[in-house]
């Protein structure tokens, strides 16, 4: 089969091509190897003399044409990412995550380019759904609305019935869950899904938008200070710097591991059926912020201090659990790395990497609070 995946030279994206290629795939790569993303400028050794290269933009529609030409596969995992970044940088989001998404598309209808286009799959994200679901003791399953600043500022975290107010239990939220995203990034990414889905559907392809949840896993950027806090949290503790845990440290998310994120995607890839629509990719379980912290530092045997600042990014969730039953019986998919295991497998691999500035992420929160989307910076919890 002959593979083209945008931003393939990323995380998912090397991991990704390594499994493919035992499958004696055709895999091309269009990626601009963008320095906050990436740790180098070229791929690995163990890629580069298997794959096809195409050093461009994903809004390059030259480059595009010529990466898209005869391909049967289109993995479109190109985009930007990180929930606060998004919430200043929001032309680069739109530019990058929409119309990148436009300009594939539009090569595809109007060119020969698709011709053989069967499938196609975006690497889609749980940040659509915003807070997600959550059961009301009165109304049953409820999708709350953004937090305000005011609660937030009163330290009231955790999201409220929007029909009585009440106190709410989260529950996975599954993929018929309405989108409610709440950063640029989450709506970019609803854009880009739809659009795809609506290219398949019309084309009469199988198109299949992943919404992954927080993927992690060794091989994950660690000098990029706005997406990951296990990257964030194990370079501060390796330098035994202090760490702080925003809102009370029981925000939690669904983090699934790499490997698992890799067969899910090869699964849509090689699926024999016919298919378009959305599918959660996770794990199923939520992680809270302040034990993953807590298990980092233990792991470097780290001074390093955790304090609960009660600070909070405006754009972020409070909990997350993906509902991942539908891909079981979509695509037989099984996580099988649970979270323990996969933060184990990270933490090494980070061990014995370079450190990276710890001032970066210093710099990227000043960044928010300049910009007017973080609270309670700087009070004690």
């Amino acid at each position: 089969m002959k593979i083209l995946i945008t931003g393939g030279a990323g995380f998912i994206g090397q991991k990704l091509i390594r499994e493919l290629l035992k499958y004696g795939d055709e895999i091309r790569i269009l990626d601009n190897f963008n320095e906050q993303i990436h740790a180098y400028s070229d791929l690995p050794d163990d890629i580069a003399n298997k794959v096809t290269l195409y050093k461009a933009s994903v809004l390059d529609k030259t480059a595009v044409a010529s990466a898209l030409s005869e391909v049967e596969c289109l993995v479109h995992l190109a985009a930007e990412t990180g929930t606060g970044q998004s919430m200043y940088e929001i032309e680069k989001y739109f530019n990058v995550n929409v119309q990148g998404t436009a300009v594939l598309l539009d090569v595809l209808q109007n060119t020969n380019c698709g011709i053989n286009l069967k499938s196609i799959i975006v690497a889609s994200s749980r940040a659509i759904y915003g807070e997600g679901a959550y059961t009301c003791q009165r109304h049953n399953t409820v999708f709350p609305d953004q937090r305000t600043r005011i609660n937030l500022s009163n330290r009231l975290f955790d999201p409220i019935c929007p029909l009585c107010g009440d106190p709410l239990q989260l529950t996975p939220t599954s993929e018929n869950a309405p989108f409610k995203p709440m950063s640029v990034y989450g709506l970019t990414k609803q854009v880009q899904e739809q659009a795809i889905l609506m290219y398949a559907r019309t084309r009469g392809i199988n198109g299949f938008a992943l919404r992954y949840q927080n993927v992690f896993g060794p091989g994950q950027s660690l000098k990029n200070p706005y997406t990951g806090i296990l990257a964030v949290f194990s370079n501060l503790a390796r330098q035994n710097e202090n760490i702080e845990v925003y809102e009370d440290g029981d925000e939690s998310r669904d983090f699934v591991y790499i490997d698992d994120v890799v067969d899910a995607t090869v699964l849509a890839i090689k699926y024999s059926g016919s298919y378009v629509g959305a599918l959660n990719v996770g794990s199923g379980k939520a992680t809270s912020v302040m034990s993953v912290a807590k298990e980092i530092v233990s792991f470097f045997d780290s001074t390093s201090s955790i304090a609960i600042s009660g600070a909070f990014r405006i754009g972020d969730i409070r909990h997350n659990i993906a509902d991942i039953s539908e891909i079981e019986r979509v695509l037989g998919f099984k996580p099988k790395t649970d979270f323990k295991d996969g933060l184990g497998f990270f933490l090494e691999w980070a061990a014995s990497q370079p450190e990276q500035n710890k001032a970066a992420y210093g710099k990227s929160v000043m960044e928010l609070v300049e910009k007017g989307l973080m609270g309670n910076v700087g009070d004690n919890a």
